[in-house]
């Protein structure tokens, strides 16, 4: 038991550095977003002549009429999530069955007759064997969910696949007081899909990945200790 407790109080010391202090930020180098931004050029605009450069239009993403929506990899889009589901489910089962089963030797070369002249007063032979079974089984369940989610935040293209659908990842920190808000967004979009204003909605991505959640002390003190996690996996009953 005492070498037991000792690697739980080691890991248990692991969170003691955050006593005091807020919850700190996660590192953005060597994040694909990061990745992705710092090894795109930037689009040159060397090649355009007298008369693209005296135009109000021009092919280029500088243009006050140009394409703005992101296309290659590096470039931020918006990604709006308004999820409110609503589902519930309801399963009823039910079985019954029953069987009897009878088997008797009335005559057997006269053996019957000759095995009930020695068996008590009231017993016969005519039944030797009766049996009876029966089972019932009912079963119901229900299932009840409900959820609404609204958010928009900025999302960065990090790769642009073969078939030029576009892999998007973005993550998004609030701390306020000493709790860190995260959300995490990722999934595969198409170019089609990503509106004028440069947004795309979360049903239009394909793989997608949303993660709501948090850090800090009250997201810590809302979960079971660590000896008590540890208790509920090795006790059996």
């Amino acid at each position: 038991m005492r070498t037991m407790m000792v690697p739980l109080l080691l890991a248990a010391c692991g969170d003691l550095n955050q006593v005091g202090r807020a919850p700190a930020f996660s590192p953005m180098q060597g994040s694909y977003e990061h990745n992705a931004m710092y090894s795109t050029l930037p689009e040159s605009t060397d090649n355009r002549g007298p008369t693209e450069q005296s135009s109000l239009w021009t092919s280029q993403r500088s243009s006050l009429l140009g394409d703005h929506r992101a296309g290659k990899r590096g470039d931020i889009l918006t990604v709006v999530v308004e999820i409110d589901d609503q589902a519930q489910i309801s399963d009823s089962t039910g079985r019954n069955r029953s069987g009897s089963e009878r088997m008797g030797m009335p005559s057997l070369f006269g053996i019957p007759q000759r095995l009930d002249a020695v068996l008590p007063t009231g017993a016969s032979s005519a039944d030797l064997v009766s049996t009876s079974s029966s089972s019932t089984f009912t079963g119901n369940g229900s299932v009840a969910r409900k959820e609404k989610v609204t958010l928009r935040l900025a999302a960065t293209v990090v790769e642009e696949l073969p078939n030029g659908v576009l892999r998007i990842e973005g993550q998004q920190e609030v701390r306020v007081n000493n709790e860190l808000r995260n959300l995490l967004v990722s999934g595969y979009v198409r170019p089609d899909d990503i509106s004028r204003q440069n947004e795309i909605t979360y049903d239009k991505i394909a793989d997608a990945q949303i993660s709501y959640g948090g850090r800090g002390q009250l997201t810590d003190f809302q979960q079971p200790r660590y000896g008590q996690q540890v208790i509920d996996q090795i006790v059996p009953f």
